[in-house]
């Protein structure tokens, strides 16, 4: 099973001791991701719509580095600072991904760590290698290794 780390540019950059992704075999793990911009580092939009958008196209970053998008996620989990914020969520949450919607768990968090950011999501997708797919970077390199 070929295991590898995935990186993008696009995405929010980790803030901390953690990977952007994972791809183990076929399933591709992205991080906790929120409304952070990829070229400032800074907390994008004041709503919960503008951060739901933002955090969306972080994940969805990710997954495109591997070759993978939205459609190919199965499990979603979600953290709102406030779950009165749900309604509003959900609406930008329904409109990015599509029937048959991913599994999904929301919770409430305090995401304190990070002032007004309002939303955090992760997803694990399952995304067969495709023929033909260029490998990551971090894949690229690893198999140079192995060829020494």
């Amino acid at each position: 099973m070929a295991k590898y780390v995935i990186q993008s540019k696009r995405g929010a950059p980790p803030q901390g001791a953690y990977s952007q992704g994972w791809r183990a075999g076929d399933f591709i793990f992205v991080c906790g991701t929120g409304p952070i911009g990829s070229t400032t580092g800074k907390l994008v939009g004041d709503s919960i719509e503008q951060q739901t958008e933002q955090t969306i196209d972080n994940l969805l970053s990710i997954l495109e580095a591997d070759g993978a998008s939205l459609s190919d996620v199965v499990k979603v989990t979600a953290h709102l600072s406030d779950t009165s914020l749900f309604a509003r969520y959900n609406v930008v949450y329904a409109r990015r991904f599509t029937k048959p919607y991913p599994v999904r768990t929301t919770v409430g968090s305090d995401l304190g760590h990070t002032p007004g950011m309002l939303i955090e999501l992760d997803c694990i997708a399952y995304a067969p290698a495709r023929s033909g797919k260029k490998k990551s970077i971090a894949a690229t390199k690893k198999a140079a290794k192995r060829k020494r």
